[in-house]
């Protein structure tokens, strides 16, 4: 019998080792991945409902901008989610279809993707839970603004078009002061952390505000001014975007964004009307020409282009395409009140009037730079700001440079003739940083900011500061 069990024990011994190979190679069920409402969810609702679903537009009682606002529901008083249950949950009867109708939302929109719907679906089935970070949870809207310890960096100052007010940019909101300083009149919570331009309508009654939160949405608006409402808000890709301009009739409002595109809406519906792709780096500033047919950009690709409305065609780059002929990005501009002639500025220091069309009897050539009308002295630092007074005999521009020596940021604020170039005066006196500017409608005098959170009015003839106030009401505490 030895020698069969020594004949069978191979056998069993392989018998033994074996099973387990066998169990190891069978594929695995994957689990479920756990999808997150702060990394997945939430962008969803920011992208496609937050525009109308906000604390400064309530519409239907309904805010998606936290957990809690979702979990609430709307005016129907439905919960907006049953966790465990995504087919009795408000949220996905109101982005499907139903009933053979289309879905009920995004109103006036397209609707979600397969994918995005999947993934809303998924998070209510595993429970619906809340991963927010408590550094996300806190509340900043119209009936909780933001308080300052200390002053906020200010991107963009803008007078009314009567003179009576100046709009200046905070944190998730914009400021409408008196043009003396004396008073805050509103306070316009929004959405976007971060406000890069607000610029009044042609008459005065809307401000347009560009802006975001750096790295996870873009932002439109457009607030009532005297209602002090926001009546607009449109999101735009995934990056904050800046420059804003309104087209001579109020319809449009352009912006540039950090996707390397320049766009237009309609100011009333946020139907975006343009796009163009010209451009190879962040798009920082817009303007329209004088009867909007055609709008300017300005960018860190260094150049300044224009654009065809109608068709949002790309029409010709305005500077330079000369190799070496830029010496860097392009920050602002703004053009002439009357003529089709913009004033940009940008890393070279140097302000430059440029006609917007070119002279179709004049050959292209390499090297030519036919469009440029006037170059100014240069200032020190990068110019962050420029701008032309009421009749466009002047111009104003603002720069900022660090002093290595001192280890401090500075800046300087300059007005030139328009006509000759001529210096008219300048002023750096303990200012800081100016990252914006503009002139008061009657050319009396000139508002500026930037940062060290201050605004200053001056005389616009002498370049003497007329009086400063702080941006933001501070708290001590």
């Amino acid at each position: 019998m030895r020698w069969l069990l020594h004949l069978a024990c191979p056998l069993l011994v392989t018998a033994l080792f074996a099973a387990p190979a066998v169990a190891q190679d069978a594929p695995q069920a994957e689990p479920e991945k756990k999808v997150s409402f702060h990394r997945e969810v939430r962008p969803i609702l920011q992208l496609h409902c937050q525009g109308c679903h906000q604390p400064a537009k309530r519409l239907g009682d309904l805010v998606l901008t936290s957990y809690a606002e979702l979990k609430r529901g709307g005016e129907t008083e439905e919960p907006g989610f049953i966790p465990g249950k995504p087919d009795e949950s408000e949220l996905l009867k109101q982005l499907l279809p139903q009933d053979g109708k289309p879905p009920a939302m995004p109103k006036d929109r397209p609707p979600l993707s397969e994918k995005e719907i999947a993934t809303l679906r998924q998070w209510i089935a595993q429970g619906a839970e809340d991963d927010t970070p408590m550094s996300d949870r806190a509340v900043v809207d119209m009936a909780h603004p933001p308080v300052y310890v200390l002053p906020p960096v200010i991107t963009s100052v803008a007078y009314s078009p009567d003179g009576n007010l100046i709009a200046v940019s905070g944190y998730h909101e914009v400021l409408l002061h008196k043009s003396d300083g004396s008073e805050i009149v509103a306070r316009l919570v929004g959405l976007s952390e971060r406000i890069e331009s607000a610029i009044f309508s042609p008459d005065g009654k809307f401000l347009a505000v560009t802006g975001g939160s750096p790295g996870r949405f873009g932002e439109v608006q457009i607030w009532d001014v005297e209602k002090k409402q926001l009546v607009l808000s449109a999101h735009v890709g995934y990056d904050t975007v800046y420059g804003a301009s309104w087209s001579h009739d109020g319809k449009l409002v352009a912006f540039g964004c950090a996707d390397n595109n320049v766009r237009a809406i309609e100011a009333e519906t946020g139907k975006q009307v343009l796009q163009q792709g010209a451009h190879t780096d962040w798009v920082l500033d817009t303007y329209f020409s004088t009867d909007s047919s055609h709008l300017v950009s300005v960018s860190r690709d260094r150049s300044l282009k224009l654009t065809e409305v109608a068709t949002q065609r790309f029409v010709d780059n305005i500077t330079s395409i000369t190799p070496g002929a830029l010496k860097g990005g392009l920050n602002s501009v703004d053009r002439h009140p009357t003529k089709d002639e913009v004033v940009v500025g940008g890393a070279d220091g140097a302000p430059k009037i440029f006609r917007i069309y070119r002279d179709p009897g004049k050959p292209r050539q390499i090297g030519d730079d036919f469009n440029l009308i006037r170059a100014f002295e240069s200032m020190p630092g990068r110019i962050c700001t420029v701008a032309y007074n009421q009749d466009g005999t002047s111009i104003l521009a603002g720069s900022s440079f660090d002093d290595p020596q001192a280890g401090v940021r500075l800046g300087e604020l300059r007005a030139y003739s328009a006509a000759d170039g001529k210096l008219l005066w300048k002023s750096s006196a303990a200012i800081g940083s100016v990252y914006c500017a503009d002139y008061r409608p009657d050319g009396a005098q000139i508002v500026a900011a930037g940062f060290d959170g201050k605004v200053r009015i001056f005389d616009a003839a002498t370049g003497q500061i007329a009086t400063e106030f702080s941006a933001v009401p501070l708290n001590a505490q």
